[in-house]
């Protein structure tokens, strides 16, 4: 079994966060700074270098206004 941040639903779930990003025109700065997290963080995220966790994750849709259950719903979709 691939770790979870190899796998294709981890991968399709960072796309839809980092899509949403580069959509609402933010830089990973702009973002970093709306979670009190470094800017490598943000990057390390988005090339899958690094999982997050439920927490993160759902701190990270709000920074966005995204719905984290509308990423559950893209990787329900995707199983």
């Amino acid at each position: 079994m691939l770790k979870s941040i190899h796998s294709t639903q981890y991968q399709t779930l960072i796309t839809w966060l980092k899509d949403a990003r580069l959509a609402q025109g933010l830089t990973m700065r702009d973002l970093a700074k709306k979670l009190e997290v470094p800017h490598s963080f943000i990057g390390k995220v988005e090339q899958c270098e690094r999982r997050i966790d439920v927490i993160e994750y759902i701190a990270y849709c709000r920074a966005l206004e995204l719905s984290p259950v509308d990423g559950i719903n893209l990787l329900l979709a995707n199983i």
